[in-house]
């Protein structure tokens, strides 16, 4: 037996605990050494690029002219774990606050088939320096998340991937952004934007710089808007729906392909979620957070390891009809039968054999 990424990442879809050199080994009954995990987990840096070798396959048998790339970030918690360039402060801002953790971006691609990574960043903050409010070192990215997004929407166009539509949260709704996709890359994007983005109702007002807010319109089912700083029209929705608490929120998205209907609009872009279900899946199901490697090197392979976890998971999801969740589920159960009837193989003795075991009534 030979240690290979294929079971690298069998390993981390059947864990429930911590995966450790020592764990596989053990797993292979000494077949593997924990020298030859460590050594593969420190053998080369594995990358993007290598991540698409591996899911163009797959990918194949997902494609389709209505495919969506959906481009979000997610952190990985690790408050325990030494300091490094990947490992260390983010903002997160769905927290409100700073954590500790791998921050990472990835680039979604989602059919109706099925969905899967193509291309993926992790956040590596390289500079270190004072900061100037609290006096303590930081760290800051050379490379933004920003940039991150566009290369990887123009490495999606570059491998040739058929999709229809970028979409993505609030947080990568740039001019830049926009711009990039509708006119270098000329493909079509579905965003939200913030409230109190400016808008022109009429390229007359444009030209004129007669900008309103967007959340002083009153809206029908859509407008046809010029958003300040872009030189094409969006269409512009307003969304309404209920939070799990029952509250209101409202959603304002904006669509370069200004021929879709609202309905259209708030349809494509409910294809988003499905990047929140990855994220789930990914920590829960593909052993994400459970490595204690100590390297950074070996932090960011186990990372690339997880992807191509979920990438299996996602295969198997779509052949059997069973989501990831279900399947992690099946793999424990299997796994507590196999430890049943192992340990009856142990000893014939049993604590409960009735015939020995007198109840004294109440």
């Amino acid at each position: 037996m030979d240690m290979t990424l294929d079971l690298y990442v069998d390993y981390l879809i059947c864990s429930t605990s911590y995966t450790t050199a020592t764990g596989l080994s053990k797993v292979t009954g000494g077949v593997i050494s924990h020298d030859k995990v460590t050594r593969f987990l420190s053998l080369k840096d594995y990358t993007a690029a290598d991540l698409w070798l591996i899911s163009k396959p797959f990918y194949k048998s997902i494609e389709s002219n209505d495919g969506v790339i959906i481009v979000d970030d997610s952190i990985e918690e690790k408050p325990y774990t030494d300091e490094n360039e990947i490992i260390c402060w983010h903002f997160d801002h769905t927290k409100d606050r700073s954590v500790k953790g791998i921050n990472f971006i990835t680039a979604l691609y989602q059919t109706e088939i099925g969905s899967m990574p193509i291309g993926y960043e992790l956040v590596k903050k390289t500079h270190k320096y004072i900061n100037q409010k609290t006096g303590k070192n930081s760290r800051k990215a050379t490379i933004s998340k920003q940039q991150h997004y566009r290369n990887l929407i123009k490495n999606a166009v570059q491998n040739n991937l058929r999709f229809k539509y970028v979409l993505n949260d609030v947080w990568f709704s740039s001019v830049e952004n926009m711009t990039f996709v509708k006119r270098k890359l000329n493909k079509d994007f579905i965003m939200p934007v913030k409230s109190n983005r400016k808008v022109a109702l009429s390229e007359k007002d444009k030209a004129l710089g007669r900008f309103v807010g967007i959340n002083s319109l009153e809206l029908g089912e859509s407008i046809l808007v010029w958003l300040h700083g872009l030189d094409f029209p969006l269409r512009l929705v307003r969304q309404v729906f209920k939070n799990e608490d029952g509250s209101t929120g409202v959603l304002y998205l904006v669509s370069s392909d200004i021929e879709l209907k609202k309905h259209q609009i708030e349809t494509i872009y409910q294809r988003r979620w499905k990047v929140e279900t990855y994220h789930q899946s990914l920590k829960n199901n593909a052993s994400l957070a459970k490595s204690p490697t100590k390297i950074m090197r070996t932090q960011a392979n186990h990372f690339f390891a997880s992807l191509c976890a979920y990438i299996r998971l996602e295969s198997i999801s779509i052949g059997t009809k069973i989501n990831h969740f279900a399947l992690k589920q099946k793999i424990y159960l299997a796994a507590m039968k196999t430890a049943m009837e192992k340990i009856r193989e142990f000893g014939s003795y049993c604590f409960c054999q009735t015939d020995n075991l007198k109840i004294n009534p109440a």
